[in-house]
This record gives structure tokens, C-alpha cells and sequence, in this order.
């Protein structure tokens, strides 16, 4: 697995690349949204074989570094989305309908 750039393809989204010169971490390419959140999006690709395993186990392992601080939320995604500045994983959480608001539409 490997985080690419451009971030969104067809966008031409600024990079910040976190870590980089950082001999113990590998360099995150990542854009910065700029919102009060401090939201920040990469994009991953995987391996063919990733991809095999994750069709046939759906299982997604996630490894984060807190150094036992709390835990900052996080979001998933595939494909990619509308952007615009000041977009966030927050901003989305929040505007998502509920199943029960669907239905009554």
C-alpha cells in the first residue's frame, strides 16, 4: 500500500508532505483542508494482492501512533467525492441524513 498524489485526480489540490525528512517515518503526501478541524486527506493505493485480500476477508486493518494521547477521529472512504475548501470529515458526519430522514423525504 502506497499514498499517492495526486491527491484527487483531476483536482489540483496543494500537498503538504508531513514527516518528510523524517529518517524514521516514511513521507505522507496529504492536503490540507485549512478548516478549523485541521482535516487532512490522503490517497492510498494497494497492491493487487492487497486488493485480492481485502475483497475476499472485507477486513481493513488500521494502525495509529497516538503515543498515548486520545484518539483523533478518523474516516474511510472509496472513490472519490466532491471537494471544496474548507470541506471536512466532520462537516460530512454531521450532514449526513438519517435513515429515518431518507424515508420520510
Amino acid at each position: 500500500m502506497k499514498a499517492m498524489t495526486p491527491i484527487v485526480p483531476g483536482l489540483d489540490l496543494p500537498v503538504t508532505d508531513f514527516a518528510k525528512g523524517q529518517e524514521q517515518y516514511t513521507t505522507l503526501p496529504a492536503w490540507k483542508s485549512g478548516d478549523e478541524f485541521g482535516t487532512v486527506l490522503s490517497r492510498w493505493r494497494l497492491t493487487w494482492w492487497e486488493r485480492l485480500k481485502l475483497l475476499c476477508t472485507g477486513d481493513l486493518y488500521v494502525w495509529l501512533l497516538t503515543f498515548d494521547m486520545p484518539l483523533q477521529p478518523i474516516a474511510f472512504s472509496v472513490g472519490k467525492r466532491t471537494i471544496k475548501a474548507g470541506d471536512s470529515i466532520y462537516d460530512e458526519a454531521i450532514r449526513r441524513p438519517s435513515k429515518s430522514s431518507e424515508k420520510q423525504q
